[in-house]
Order: C-alpha cells, then structure tokens, then sequence
C-alpha cells in the first residue's frame, strides 16, 4: 500500500539521537494545547470556502494537531495565522477593548524575545559560575568559603602576592587537607586520585540525571534543533524536565574535565526556554510554524550567550540552524541576542566585565605573507574536520549497532576515567579546555607568568605600543611546545569518542582547542624562525630585529577558528563569532581566509558537516536545503503505490459509513487519505489527516445523538436526501483540505524537491488529467535521495 505516514507509528521508539538504551520519556508539555480550536481544516479561509460547523457549535477539540514523530504542515500553519490576523483586524474597529488586545497580540513576540533572553541570559551565568567552581573544586577547596573557585577565594586574600597570584593561604589542595603537604609523590598521588574521583563522580551524576529523568538533555541538541526548525516534532525534546536536567548535567559533565564544551548545549537551552515561554502566549502556543520563528530566535540567543557574540548568534541561526528565517525574525533574534547578552554582562559570571573566559585583545598587525601560514592552518583546520566527522560517525554507528549502546553509564565512567588518568600530568590538559584555549590565545606580555611566556630576557625599550619584540624562547617554552604536542594528540583522539555519548556534550570548544593548540604551535615556530632568521627574504622588509613582527596567539585564534569551521562548516558566523571575541577589525582577513580554506578542503573530503552528519545517522526526516538534486527522475518514480503495491488507500466524498471509515484506518498506518469522488472516476476532492478524522468520528459520537456505526460521512457541501428511518449522516467537510498540493506524474523530481523545500509541504498528490495517481510524502523522497547516493534507503527511520 502507499507509505504515506511520515513516520510509521508503530515501529518507532521515542529516543533519537541520545537514547538508544533510554527508556523513552513523555513530556507534559504538548507543542500544542488539546483545547485549541481555530479553524478545522488547512484548506479554510485560505481557499475561499467559509468554515462550516458541521460538528457541533464548538470547534473540535485537537483538531489541527499533530502526532509525535511527524512533520507538520507549513502551509497549513501559515494559513492559520493568516486566520488569525484577520479575524484580529476585523474585531479591532468593532470596540476599544479589541483594538488593546489586537495591540497586545502585536506586541507579544517583542515580549517572548525579551523574556527568551531574560531567562537564556540567567541561566547561562549560572551556568558559567557553577562550571567554573566545580571545575576548581577537583583540585581543591576555599577555607573561607567552599563556594568560591580558586580565583575568587585567592582574592578575597590580603597575603597574595603578584608572582604568585594562584597561591594563597585561603586556597588549600586536596593533598595539604588530607596530608598536611602540597609536596613530594604522596601528594601528588592524593591530588592525583581526588582528580580522578571528583571527575568520575560528576560524570555518574550528569549521565545518571540523563538517564533517570531526560534521555533527551544528552549530546549537542543542534542536530535535533535543526531537524525540529525544518517542521519534525520530537515532543518532550525541549520540555521543562530536558532544560532542568540539561542545565544541571552540562554543568557536571562540564566540570568532570571531558572533552566538550557547553556552548551548543547553550542552543539547546535556549530553545528549551523559548519553547516553555511560548506556552503563555496563545498566538505561539497553538500555531507550530509561529512557535518555530521563535526557537529560530532562540538558537541566535544560546549563540550570543554561549560565545557573547551577539551579532554572531543572529547569523548563526540563520546560516546553520533554521530552516525558516523570515526577516521579522531576523529584527527579533536580534533584538533577544541582545537582552541575552545584556543580561549576562550584567551577572559578569567571569568577573572582568567580559562575557566569555576568553577574550583577548592584540596589538601588532599582522603582515601579507603571514596568510601563507593562516591557510595552512585552514588546510589543517579542514582536514581535521573531515577526520573527526568521519571517525565520530563510525564510532557513534559502533555504539548504536553493538553492545557498547546498552551500557552509557559505564561508558561515560570509562571514558571519564581514561580522559582524567591521562589528562592530569599535563598541566595543558588538566586545566579546563575555557582556560586553555585562553591562555594559548594570550599574547605575552612583561607581566604574564605562564610557561608559555617564558621568554629570555633581552632589553625591552618602551614603546608607544604595549606590544613586546620577538624575543628568543627560554626552555620553559620548549618544554611547553612539547606538552601542547601530546595535548594536541589526546584532545585530537578523546573527541572522537566523547563526542554523542549519553551526557550534554558540546563540540565548539573542543574543535577551538585542537585549532588553537595547531596555531599556537606553528605561531611560536614562526616567531622563533623570524627571531633567528630576519635576514630571509620573506622577513626582510617587514621583520627588523627588535620588532613585534609576529603574534603567536593570533596564529592560536586563527587555528581555533578553522578547525570549528572544518568540523561544522559554519563560514560567515563564525567569523563574526571569532571577531566579536577578539574585538579586533583588522584579523577578519586572516580569519576568512583561513575560514574558507578550511571549508574548501573539508568539503572536498566529505560534503557534510558533524551536525548533518547527525542527522543523517539518526535517521532523521530533514531536507538539508544546501544539498542539491541533480537526478533525472520523474515524480511517477518516486510516489506511492509503485506497480506491484495494492491500489492507494482512498475515501469517497459521500459513500462510506463511519464503520468503514474506521476499519480504514484500523487496517493502515497512514497519516491521512486522499478524499476522490467515487472509486470510478478517481477525482480528487481534497486531503484529510488521519488524526482529524479518528479525533472528528470519536467527538461525534460522544457529542452528536444518533451517530453509529452504520451513520454516512459526507465531505460534499451539501448533504443529499436520507432514505427515512437511517441514522444521522456525519458532515466533516470542514476537517479537509480543499487544496492539496498536487503535481502530475510527468514533474521533474527537482521540481517536487524545491516545492517540499520552499513550502514545508508534508505530502504531494500525483495526478494525471485531474485523476488520482499516487502520492509522494517527504520519507518518500528522502529514501530515494538515500537510493539515488547508494545508501540504505531504510535508513530514514527515525531511530
């Protein structure tokens, strides 16, 4: 029979990208609310027919809705609130109290944005704060107060010295608490093991919360988030439960010390916030397309609070995230990016008026023959990327199709052990990712004390610019180059298997981190080289002995960024994002350069980024719009049913009886029928929804006296004559729509594709001289774009 249901119900587990081994867990906030009324089918008021009441008075409760797992109808949503709009204008000339609420409802979405950055801004420096304490806390603990991290408690201390600003009396160590000393092996074992311990024991929290209470807080979120904003609905995936318990399990996966960061979880957050909120406005609550502009919005929120790039955010959504970006929401991302960003510079979670821990300022320019190497970081950025996606794909379809995915505690515990067993005798890797890509984006200055800066005194003359000469490396930076070395290799690899598993897991920082360690690397190299070798002929010029000719911290930026660009494929926000970081105009060009480098070469290795990557792996039904069909097919080729299947599933417009309506629907899994005027002529009517009819025929015959088995059901406009004594007919033209997309079976295949892209269009009828052929639904055209690239066309199966 014709596969027309979106996703087959019944043989589907409600767990997707997180929860192979969860057990599933419903959500008390619906996307829509049962009690919506509004109109009853997608085709009225959009098609000039008048609503018809055919029920009762009362609108039908849950008519309009959708089922989990299935795609909505976009064109029948924006019709709706084209309804809406209407009926709001018309009543606002009638009095004054409908004219208040006309501009009450004009105002909401500026209010949800406000409320959405509010609540996103808070949560994020809470986040922030709590992170930072429980990451100091592995390594010790505050006499004053145990609720201050190491720099806080160490200033608060009269007795802290400048060279040695991270010791203080107030600050003590595991080791002098249970040894009384911070010296020799013994207490290095017991900092060793109280490293160990508080990691393993975070993680068993963050993955035990997950697992008990949100089997869907786990991962990024963002290849869910785009899947949701393209028109899937994954109910309870950004329910109240999913954002308490990502919030807490990001701060403790966070803290344990594994290799991910919280700034996509941020996006994840954010749309959990700006979903909740959307329940307190009627407009959002019950029009899903609406409710996506505003998590669109809120995707450009958990950017700007995760990075404090505002402007970066917006961008972000619109590059990467959203399917739908119509230029209102653009006005209201920004404007939510901003009360988000506002809100968190307010809390100063850091404590230096900065919004991230890794703000950094430099002050030498940068010189044309220095894109040389900014591109070879690109080439390394884009190769990186390439290597990771294809290695994390394998490693998570490992998980999902083998034993390793009925054990996630155990997993995370054995990853966790193996990251902080490795992690601690490198003081690169001990110290949280945040404050190691900050220090290797620092430039060195007279005052710093770390190794990195750990140059050979040469006579500094004082100069208008705060910026110091090259200056040859002492050995503390040669032995710092080599544990960089071994961090660049254990970052690179731990990634790889810690990015997917069963705890909130971020993957912007850790890709930065391999970057800026690359960067670093070859920055100090390119000093050192300019330092030694002035006299060669791509320094001569431009590089004179005792000038600040190269920044190794903006070769660290300019790495960071083309690894990120290398692993999700994000060009121009992440630029920005980069630049609203450094605040520095004049490293844009390094950083496109190496930004479009990256992407060149990462795409000349494997077309998708990790995020689609994701997407595809789980089997989810997205339309990725940059990918291009160039395929010579028909829409006969494509639709339902193909000539071995039984004829389609049809309803005739006012022959059935409520009886044989419902043995139809017992007997198939379809999300809806096409409505033809008699099984002969196979004219097509119109579309009803599955979900409206079984929900319509229950509504009446609880509500409507009379209706049986045995009742007619019309979807004509006017009910013929009853024979005397039969029972009442039951009119439910109003729940169909009138106006179904339809193509003939001679359309190109890429027409059909751009129609589903650009409209959001659930399925599309095949005709052929105004008779019913087929019908082709978007799974349709995902497994053949899966035939057409080789691949499993079973594997776009939600699961």
């Amino acid at each position: 029979r014709l596969l027309f249901n979106l996703e087959v119900h019944g043989k589907m587990d409600n767990t997707g990208y997180c929860s192979e081994s969860f057990n599933s867990l419903t959500d008390d906030v619906p996307p829509l609310d049962r009690d919506y009324g509004g109109s009853y089918g997608a085709g009225d008021g959009s098609n000039g027919v008048p609503k018809l009441m055919d029920l009762l008075d009362e609108p039908v409760p849950g008519v309009g809705t959708y089922e989990d797992f299935n795609t909505i109808d976009w064109v029948r949503e924006k019709s709706k609130d084209r309804d809406h709009h209407r009926e709001i204008a018309t009543k606002s000339k009638e009095s004054a109290l409908a004219l208040m609420k006309s501009i009450s409802d004009a105002f909401s979405g500026w209010l949800l944005m406000l409320l959405v950055g509010l609540m996103s801004g808070a949560l994020a420096g809470g986040i922030d704060i709590s992170a930072h304490w429980m990451t100091d806390l592995k390594e010790g603990v505050c006499l004053n107060g145990f609720w201050f991290n190491h720099e806080h408690c160490c200033w608060n201390s009269n007795e802290t010295t400048f060279q040695e600003r991270d010791k203080c009396p107030n600050w003590k160590s595991w080791a002098e608490l249970i040894v009384g000393t911070n010296e020799g092996p013994f207490a290095y074992i017991m900092n060793y093991l109280m490293y160990v311990c508080w990691a393993l024991l975070f993680s068993f929290l963050a993955v035990s919360l997950v697992r008990a209470f949100a089997p869907y807080a786990c991962g990024s979120g963002i290849p869910e988030i785009k899947t949701i904003l393209s028109g899937f609905i994954i109910r309870g995936y950004l329910g109240k439960w999913t954002l308490i318990i990502k919030t807490i399990t990001l701060v403790l996966a966070v803290s344990s010390g594994l290799s991910l960061g919280k700034e996509g979880p941020l996006v994840h957050v954010a749309c959990c916030c700006g979903n909740i909120l959307c329940h307190l406005f009627t407009k959002y609550r019950r029009n899903e397309a609406k409710r996506r502009e505003v998590l669109s919005a809120a995707a450009a929120v958990g950017v700007s609070v995760a990075f404090g790039a505002p402007i970066g955010g917006v961008l972000f959504s619109l590059e990467e995230v959203s399917y739908y970006f119509p230029l209102k929401t653009l006005w209201r991302s920004f404007f939510a990016a901003l009360v988000a960003a506002f809100t968190l510079r307010s809390i100063n979670p850091f404590g230096n008026s900065r919004l991230v821990l890794f703000y950094v300022e430099f002050h030498s320019p940068w010189h044309l023959l220095e894109l040389i190497p900014f591109v070879l970081l690109g080439i390394f950025g884009g190769i990186w990327g390439a290597f990771f996606i294809r290695a994390n794909i394998a490693w998570c379809r490992r998980r999902k199709t083998t034993r390793l995915g009925h054990y996630p505690v155990l997993e995370v515990l054995v990853v966790t052990a193996v990251t902080a067993l490795l992690a601690f005798p490198n003081s690169y890797t001990c110290m949280s990712t945040s404050e190691l890509i900050s220090e290797l984006f620092n430039d060195c200055g007279l005052l710093d004390s770390s190794q990195l800066c750990n140059y050979a005194n040469v006579s500094v003359t004082k100069s208008s610019s705060d910026a110091l000469p090259d200056r040859p490396a002492g050995q503390d930076v040669y032995t710092a180059m080599w544990q960089l070395s071994l961090a660049l290799v254990f970052k690179m690899l731990i990634t790889v298997v810690t990015f997917g598993m069963k705890v909130p897991s971020g993957l912007f920082i850790p890709s930065m981190a391999v970057g800026a360690i690359a960067g670093r690397l070859l920055g100090v190299g390119m000093e050192q080289l300019a330092y030694y070798h002035h006299d060669w002929v791509i320094f001569r010029g431009w590089c004179s002995p005792g000038a600040d000719c190269i920044t190794p911290g903006l070769y660290a930026m300019v790495g960071a960024t083309a690894c990120l660009g290398g692993v999700t494929r994000m060009t121009v926000s992440l630029v920005v994002i980069m630049f609203e970081l450094t605040g520095g105009l004049e490293y844009i060009v390094p950083l496109m350069a190496a930004t479009m480098t990256s992407k060149w070469v990462a795409d000349a290795l494997g077309r998708e980024g990790i995020y689609e990557a994701h997407i595809r792996l789980n089997g989810y039904p997205f339309l990725e719009p940059k990918e291009e069909f160039s395929h010579k097919t028909l829409a006969m080729d494509v639709m339902r049913p193909r000539r071995s299947d039984p004829p389609l599933s049809v309803i005739m417009q006012d022959g059935m009886s409520v009886e044989e309506v419902e043995s139809l629907i017992a007997e198939t899994s379809y999300s809806g029928f096409p409505v033809v005027v008699s099984h002969e002529s196979q004219r097509l009517v119109g579309f009803v929804q599955r979900r409206d009819l079984v929900i319509s025929i229950e509504n009446a015959r609880q509500h409507q006296e009379g209706v049986v088995s045995a009742s007619r059901i019309f979807f004509t406009e006017y009910t013929p004559p009853q024979p005397p004594n039969s029972p009442p007919p039951l009119k439910l033209r109003g729940i169909m729509d009138l106006s179904p997309f339809t193509v003939t079976d001679h359309t190109a295949m890429d027409i059909v594709v751009d129609i589903f892209r650009k409209l959001g269009l659930r399925q599309c009828l095949v005709t052929h001289n105004g008779r019913l052929l087929g019908i082709i639904t978007k799974k349709d055209i995902l497994k053949h774009m899966a035939q057409m690239a080789n691949r499993d066309p079973d594997s776009i199966l939600f699961n």
